[in-house]
């Protein structure tokens, strides 16, 4: 590496780590503030708060990594062009393409470590905050879940009223449909519990209907026990919890695989399972285009106004992604092109726009 790669490298590290620090700080400090409120109860205490928030703080990052990024290598570069190093840079051979490669390298690794914090790290410190808090505040999370489900299992549509845990159901109802979509038993247990493979019904009351004779017949009968195998694991019940936001890219994948078998709709899972997976190019499309502001030929125009419509381009941009992920699910539309057209499109204008500035 040369030592003009190694300075660029050096420098957009620094933006780009201090903006993190800033950024962080800022969060820790209004996100505690917010928690002040809850000091005092129970056993809430300053030193629970801030444990919160701090094992709050991984999830953060991991949802605001492509703005952090994106402000430190256009401030970065910014610092560069400010101090004419840029100009000298240019005059000394270096091409506007290369200094937007070494950029983007620089993105992208921030980008590798972004997602392992994000998949990895924030998912176990998330839960760890949630219960920690709830365990200070004195708060049951089990009676706070209670919210039921619905799901269809091959053949079967349960119905579940409470789900305390993800492992202890309450009033659940298995429907056993045929292949004319008519309801050939129906199974009702009070109590239930969900070891991961089945569910485990104590008292159980089946109905059976038999269609074969005239107007059809219902038998039925009570068990003492009843088990019943699906297809489905702790993990699948505990995302139906939550948005696809809050969960780890492997988990939007099972449930999408889940819902598909099962032939459910799961457009709003795939939506933000392909946003995540073309997220690393979104972001190079982001800084393409903010880069263009940074080299732009406008000398009239400030340097702080370069970087303020560059950060506007590259935000904008990511406002376009979101709304087409809803015009996806609004009019049925393939959700894997409603994730990477715009983002296509944005990069191989950005990349034209660069190469042509480059060559000039």
């Amino acid at each position: 590496m040369k030592i003009q790669d190694r300075y660029i490298t050096k420098t957009l590290l620094s933006f780009t780590l201090t903006v993190l620090l800033i950024w962080v700080g800022i969060y820790g400090f209004f996100n505690f503030l917010s928690e002040l409120n809850q000091v005092g109860v129970e056993n809430y205490t300053f030193t629970d708060a801030i444990i919160y928030v701090v094992l709050k703080m991984p999830e953060m990052v991991y949802s605001h990594a492509a703005s952090v990024i994106l402000l430190g290598c256009i401030l970065g570069m910014g610092q560069l062009a400010t101090t004419n190093q840029l100009v000298v840079m240019r005059i000394s051979g270096v091409s506007i393409l290369k200094l937007t490669l070494i950029t983007v390298r620089i993105a992208l690794i921030f980008v590798l470590v972004f997602i392992s914090i994000g998949e990895l790290l924030a998912p176990i410190t998330s839960e760890e905050a949630l219960n920690g808090r709830s365990k200070a505040l004195g708060i049951n999370i089990a009676s706070q879940s209670q919210d039921g489900f619905w799901i269809r299992d091959g053949d079967n549509i349960i119905s579940v009223k409470k789900n305390y845990d993800g492992k202890s159901f309450s009033d659940v109802t298995i429907f056993e449909i045929n292949e004319s979509n008519k309801i050939n038993s129906v199974i009702k247990g009070e109590n239930v519990i969900f070891d991961g493979q089945s569910l485990n019904f104590d008292e159980t009351s089946i109905y059976s209907i038999n269609e074969t004779k005239l107007k059809g017949a219902i038998s039925f009968e009570i068990k003492d026990s009843h088990k019943q195998l699906v297809s489905f694991d702790k993990d699948l019940i505990e995302s139906l919890k939550k948005h696809p936001e809050d969960l780890t890219t492997w988990k939007i994948f099972k449930q999408i695989q889940f819902l598909s078998e099962n032939k459910l709709r799961s457009g709003l899972f795939e939506v933000e399972f392909y946003k995540r997976l073309i997220k690393p190019v979104t972001l190079i499309a982001m800084i393409l285009m903010a880069m263009l502001f940074i080299f732009g030929t406008n000398r009239d125009a400030s340097l702080g106004k370069k970087i303020f419509f560059g950060i506007s381009i590259g935000l904008s941009f990511e406002l376009i992604s979101r709304i087409g992920g809803a015009i996806s699910l609004g009019f049925d539309f393939s959700p894997i092109l409603s994730a990477i057209l715009p983002t296509i499109v944005v990069l191989l204008i950005g990349m034209t726009l660069i190469i042509y500035k480059s060559v000039k």
